[in-house]
């Protein structure tokens, strides 16, 4: 479906990341984990690129994505957007998606990879999905953390949901993991990984090295679902 629409709110998530909302028409449908195409205006040019929806289906009259402000032309042209701006919404799209198909997952991500997570688990914690989830969420620093606020909201509502933060420069005051997501992590924090269906997203190097993680602790590869994203 594609519509003309205009942003609805702009919201600081860290340092350096904003989520985009725009009006949703009453007829627009997706399931959490999809993703969608695009177009805003840089003076008199049109500018197009594909984002995951953020937010969960069951959240109101908005569609939302979330983006690291890189410094790249598009990122430049979505920080001088201001409430009110015209954009044009092409969606939804993409296979990466849950809606309680399995009893147990595990989730691995890093960055802005958390964007479709973040989608699946705020909508299985509205649905009251029972499926259990256990979420390993890696992140440069703490300040990097992105929906650190939602995501311990959804655990008060949600008891099959854990999420477990990680980051590979703490601070000082930093009392939870530290490092990259690696097996010895996964088998500490997930020890029925086997018995579970795995979906991981993040930058491309970091998806390659969550994937051979799972590989090597004989996660099958059916088990495996991926979403890779590339910065712009």
């Amino acid at each position: 479906m594609e519509f003309e629409t205009h942003v609805k709110d702009i919201i600081l998530r860290a340092h350096d990341v904003k989520s985009f909302r725009f009006d949703r028409p009453e007829s627009l449908e997706y399931k959490a984990g999809q993703f969608m195409f695009i177009t805003i205006k840089s003076g008199k040019e049109e500018m197009k690129k594909h984002f995951t929806i953020s937010n969960s289906p069951t959240e109101g009259d908005y569609i939302e994505f979330t983006k690291k402000l890189t410094g790249h032309e598009f990122s430049n042209a979505l920080d001088a957007l201001i409430v009110g701006d015209w954009a044009k919404i092409d969606a939804p799209y993409g296979n990466f998606t849950f809606e309680g198909e399995f009893e147990k997952i595990g989730m691995l991500s890093g960055g802005i990879g958390i964007t479709p997570l973040r989608s699946i688990c705020k909508y299985c914690t509205d649905m009251r999905i029972f499926s259990n989830i256990i979420l390993l969420y890696s992140s440069h620093s703490e300040r990097d953390i992105i929906f650190r606020e939602d995501f311990e909201e959804m655990q008060e509502r949600n008891r099959n949901l854990k999420v477990i933060f990680t980051v590979s420069e703490p601070g000082e005051s930093w009392t939870g993991l530290k490092g990259r997501i690696n097996a010895q992590m996964i088998k500490g924090n997930i020890p029925d990984y086997v018995e579970r269906v795995f979906y991981i997203c993040g930058p491309p190097a970091m998806v390659e090295s969550m994937e051979n993680q799972l590989k090597e602790l004989g996660v099958p590869e059916q088990q495996i679902k991926k979403e890779i994203f590339a910065g712009y």
